[in-house]
């Protein structure tokens, strides 16, 4: 009975990975509908990504370092918080709204990934903590695998609208999921004042940690952000294949999430230095590369494989770290990942749109690039400082 219990509880958790996912990341492929919709440019949509990632590592931490009461009600409230927030994307009529909408989203989202996270420590036995670690993350994956192509085609089929509609009846569908299968006693242990939580930050092995997270999902959206243009406009297919490459590509991101759990389950961080020099090398070549259809879209899905390997094993350091020395800080850290992920996307997005305003979409693999060698470099450092501390994730 408990095997069964958990895997349904599994499934729940990685279910709302999921919804979040669809959520965050339609927008990457809904860009020029949206920008059509309400007449502003490709680069001005574009921004909706860096606006959500921004108000989401802004939030996240705020929220929650304040949650003392039972876990599962604070999810259950986030979760209705979520759902309303798509439900006004819905009827949103002027590009504003749809922001302000985006908004209310992405405060609660990166708060939800973290109770998933810490009810995953609670329910999973240690032989399963990487493996429902690297699902719950590559629940985001398959979101792309199946969501954003899926969105994109009601989108062009239907409208945008019944993009958010199918988004909003999945959410109602895993607030109903959460309140029959999810234990309801779960507390937060030890936890102290708020600005005791954050004493966390000042652990070389987190800030090192942040700091990766951030330069690595930086580096992949400044590319990532404008995924579906640079299919249109730079390698010029149609609507039809469109769709089935971004669905190829989120098979390539879902590949990578559940490499990343295999990794953590080995060398781990020790490991990263080697596959972000691979990543380097791909994006700093993409323009060269784009000049081609097929070795453009063959650097393109190699990005996918690439880009999430770091999770799992930053993820399982960040939560070893605090449960060995900071466990009055368990929540908060097991938002960090997220956070700091969020923070990169909104950099990452950001520096997109002024490398396509300024030097065409061919260029944002530098962009990336950039960005990826500062993630090498500090993971570097950081598997100095855990050999230094005897710390081995």
């Amino acid at each position: 009975m408990r095997v069964k219990e958990f895997k349904i509880q599994s499934f729940v958790l990685i279910l709302i990975s999921l919804i979040l996912g669809f959520s965050e990341f339609i927008i990457i492929g809904i860009l020029d509908d949206l920008s059509k919709e309400f007449s502003v440019s490709v680069a001005t949509t574009g921004y909706l990504v860096t606006i959500f990632a921004l108000v989401y590592a802004i939030s996240t931490p705020i929220i929650t370092s304040t949650l003392r009461s039972n876990l599962y009600h604070a999810m259950l409230v986030l979760a209705l918080v979520f759902t309303f927030g798509n439900a006004l994307t819905i009827i949103a009529p002027n590009y504003t709204v749809l922001v302000i909408s985006r908004i209310i989203v992405a405060i609660v989202s990166g708060a939800l990934v973290s109770l998933s996270m810490t009810f995953a420590t609670v329910i999973a036995p240690m032989a399963k903590r990487a493996w429902l670690v690297s699902w719950i993350f590559s629940g985001f994956s398959v979101a792309s695998v199946f969501g954003v192509p899926l969105g994109t085609w009601i989108s062009t089929t239907f409208g945008w609208r019944f993009t958010f509609i199918t988004i909003t009846l999945l959410s109602i569908i895993t607030v109903l999921l959460i309140i029959k299968t999810l234990p309801h006693n779960l507390m937060q242990k030890k936890q102290g004042h708020i600005l005791q939580q954050f004493v966390i930050f000042k652990d070389a092995r987190i800030y090192l940690s942040v700091f990766i997270q951030t330069c690595s999902l930086a580096g992949v959206y400044v590319f990532y952000t404008y995924l579906r243009p640079i299919f249109s406009k730079t390698l010029s297919f149609d609507a039809g294949l469109i769709t089935i490459l971004l669905t190829i590509f989120g098979v390539m991101s879902l590949i990578s999430n559940q490499a990343s759990g295999r990794i953590a389950d080995n060398k781990g961080l020790r490991l990263m230095p080697v596959l972000y020099l691979i990543e380097f090398i791909v994006l700093i070549t993409m323009p060269m590369l784009l000049g081609n259809v097929w070795s453009g879209t063959i650097d393109i899905m190699l990005v996918g494989v690439l880009m999430y390997l770091v999770n799992s094993p930053l993820q399982l350091h960040i939560m070893g770290v605090a449960e060995s020395d900071y466990p009055h800080s368990l929540v908060l850290a097991s938002s960090i990942n997220s956070i700091f992920s969020n923070l990169g996307i909104s950099l990452g997005s950001a520096a997109g749109g002024l490398v396509v305003s300024n030097f065409g979409l061919n260029n944002v693999g530098i962009g990336g690039a950039i960005f990826t060698a500062f993630a090498l470099i500090s993971t570097i450092m950081l598997n100095k400082v855990n050999a230094a501390k005897q710390t081995v994730y």
